[in-house]
Formats: C-alpha cells, structure tokens, sequence
C-alpha cells in the first residue's frame, strides 16, 4: 500500500492505522475546527472540519494520500466539543450519563484531485455515572483533548459504556476498516485510470 499522509495529531488515530499496518507519516497544520452555522445535517460537520485538515497540509505533500478525521459527540442534536476545562468536563460527562449519544467521524481522504469523504456514526449507551466516578475519571485521566470528556478504551470506556452500536473504532476517532476499504478504492480507481 502507498505510504500515506495522517493529517491529524491524535495518538488514538496514529495507533489505529498502526495496527491496520497502513504505513504513513504524521503531518499536522494548525486548523481552525469551527463549522458555519448554515451546515444542516449534523454528520457534515466532522467532515467539513476534516476536508481543512486535509487542504492545510495538501501543498506540502506530493504523490500522497492524505487522511483527515475530525469526531464529534452528538446529545439530543447538539454538538458537543472538547472540554474546556476540569469543570466542564464534569458536566460533560453529567450529561452523558445514563444517556444514548451519537459519535460522528468524519474522513477525508485525498489523492491529487480525487477525494473520498464520509461520516461514520456509532451510537453509544452510558451507564448512570456517580459524582465520584465522573470526578475520578477526569482528575486521574484528564481527558481534555476528547470530544464528549471521554475515550472508550480508558477507564469509563470499560466500567462506564452499556453498549455500543456501531464501529468501536469510530468511538477511538478513527473507523480504520472503512478507512482501509477507502484507500484501496482509491488506490484501484488510480490504477484503472492509466
């Protein structure tokens, strides 16, 4: 397989395409993960935040692959980003407690002009959570760089999660078997078209 391009900073991505044994170089640009207002379906927004990823770091990069991923937590159609603070992680996961959330993947994957995008959805079950297992899981974890205050292979995944629907990797930040099915599409379509 061609060596791709990961454009994106998360180790839980980086592990992912590791076991997937996909070989590829992590290249990150700075990007802004805002989303105007006027987008309408809610699994286009990962992927719009994606597709910048994706173009921050196209000009550096000739003859590559590139993968952009961006994941959202969705509760009763509202967004729900990365934790700001201690507090705010608290409340996050309050909220997310004893209740069903969408976590929404959006992929883009580029090759020179060609491009495969797409959002992969997952829908996840929380256990009620106490206080004290909430306040431990943030204060021992500090899962501030997380969409939802959360990462289902930490702590909280395995006491915390009822039940998933969906990838288990997309809940990661990455649904890599998709991802692997993109690249070699793209890959075959490459070929077929000399």
């Amino acid at each position: 397989m061609q060596r791709v391009v990961l454009a994106s900073g998360s180790p839980r991505r980086k592990q992912l395409l590791e076991w997937a044994e996909v070989p590829f170089e992590v290249m990150v640009a700075n990007t802004d993960e805002s989303y105007p207002a006027n987008i309408t379906a809610i699994q286009d927004i990962p992927v719009y935040i994606a597709r910048n990823k994706a173009a921050a770091v196209q000009h550096k990069v000739k003859d590559r692959n590139i993968i952009a991923a961006d994941t959202i937590v969705v509760l009763h159609n509202e967004v729900i980003g990365k934790p700001i603070d201690r507090e705010h992680a608290i409340e996050i996961l309050q909220r997310l407690s004893g209740q069903n959330h969408l976590v929404i993947t959006g992929v883009v994957i580029k090759s020179g002009e060609k491009e495969i995008a797409f959002a992969d959805i997952t829908e996840v079950s929380f256990h009620e959570l106490t206080t004290e297992q909430i306040t431990f899981y943030v204060d021992k974890y500090k899962p501030y760089d997380k969409a939802g205050a959360y990462a289902i292979q930490e702590w909280i995944g395995v006491v915390g999660i009822k039940s998933i629907n969906g990838d288990f990797y997309n809940v990661m930040g990455l649904p890599v078997s998709r991802v692997v099915q993109a690249l070699n599409d793209l890959h075959h379509v490459s070929s077929d078209s000399f």
